[in-house]
């Protein structure tokens, strides 16, 4: 697909674009069954990255509550509760720039594993990754690995000055060598132009195989970031995005990932109708609010549709165990870039949080 190709897709008549959407949607996936996955933030706050969406940054005065490392009982037992209430998927995050050798690594290992013997597929996002700790982590039993390319790469430079594009295409570069399945996507709502939010589907829709999960996010502007004072997405920007990426990337599975709490019960099921398969369930996503799993349980319910079950796109990968490793930690120190340039809102943000 090329940027041009894209927006026009994205520009179509409203009832065109719902139409061709639902169209290809029906053709490869059951239209009444969508993913439930919970997030669950395992080390909060304290990232050395500047993203300008971010309340983890440390960076930024947001009011969030750094958290060292969760244990493996207590991932533990909000996957269960999570099994429960009718998700499928566990997601973990922890903010990290990237994944370092050692103690809390091996930590997160054993997370995997235990979420994968409990039958729900375990999905991991903890920053930069090399290909050795890719292979550690699917010999866990990992299922996915997501890793966001926000937007295009030519609006990336606006939003982030201590990594580059480049690194997110090389961490996904890492994970597609192994076994486990990649989750990329990204926000709309940064004050990004509609050619970026088409530039970064083309750079989706081009990477060979295209993810298997692509998460559209509608921006929430938390106060203490640099992109405090963006609107919020309209929800027909939202249906545009969701039935865009639908047509473009056929059998990913689109998720309708942060911004849900703003969204009415018709604007999700005007989603769900353009191609949204997948959402993330639970009362928070990483820090900022999202709709109680019970009021999407009763949606669920008035809409007809019915949570997936595990594993049905991919089967479940097999878990090694910790002693039965054939991928030694390497203690890499990867030259992930820091490309450094000045951002001016990240930069005032920043300065206004130290005062």
């Amino acid at each position: 697909w090329t940027k041009d190709e894209i927006i026009a897709i994205y520009n179509k008549p409203m009832m065109d674009l719902l139409y061709e959407a639902a169209t290809i949607h029906r053709q490869k996936h059951d239209p009444n069954v969508v993913q439930v996955s919970t997030l669950l933030s395992i080390k909060t706050g304290g990232c050395p990255e500047d993203c300008g969406y971010c309340p983890q940054a440390a960076r930024y005065n947001t009011g969030v509550e750094g958290n060292d490392l969760m244990s493996v009982s207590q991932v533990k037992a909000q996957a269960l509760r999570a099994k429960s209430s009718g998700s499928s998927r566990v997601c973990m995050g922890a903010a990290w720039r990237n994944v370092k050798d050692g103690e809390e690594f091996d930590q997160v290992l054993e997370m995997v594993r235990t979420i994968n013997k409990l039958d729900m597929e375990v999905c991991c996002t903890l920053g930069m990754i090399t290909e050795n700790q890719a292979q550690r982590l699917a010999e866990a039993g990992l299922y996915a690995y997501n890793h966001n390319l926000d937007t295009s790469e030519e609006y990336y430079k606006d939003v982030i000055s201590t990594r580059g594009f480049e690194d997110r295409l090389q961490t996904i570069e890492n994970v597609r060598k192994t076994n486990v399945t990649v989750c990329s996507g990204g926000i709309i709502g940064m004050g990004e132009s509609i050619e970026d939010r088409a530039g970064m589907l083309v750079a989706l829709s081009t990477l060979n195989p295209q993810p298997e999960s692509v998460p559209i996010n509608a921006l929430v502007a938390v106060e203490g970031t640099p992109m405090e004072e963006e609107k919020p997405v309209e929800i027909w920007e939202m249906i545009r995005m969701v039935a865009t990426t639908r047509i473009v990337m056929p059998d990913t599975q689109v998720r309708l990932s942060a911004g849900r709490t703003n969204m009415s019960r018709e604007g999700q099921a005007m989603c769900f109708f353009a191609g949204a398969n997948s959402i993330f369930a639970g009362d928070k996503l990483l820090t900022t609010p999202n709709p109680d799993v019970h009021e999407d349980m009763k949606m669920f319910e008035m809409l007809g549709l019915n949570p997936q079950k595990p594993f049905t796109k991919v089967s479940q990968p097999k878990t090694v165990e910790a002693a039965d490793s054939q991928f030694a930690p390497l203690g890499e120190k990867p030259k992930w870039s820091r490309p450094g340039h000045t951002i001016d809102r990240n930069l005032e943000a920043s300065v206004k949080s130290k005062n």
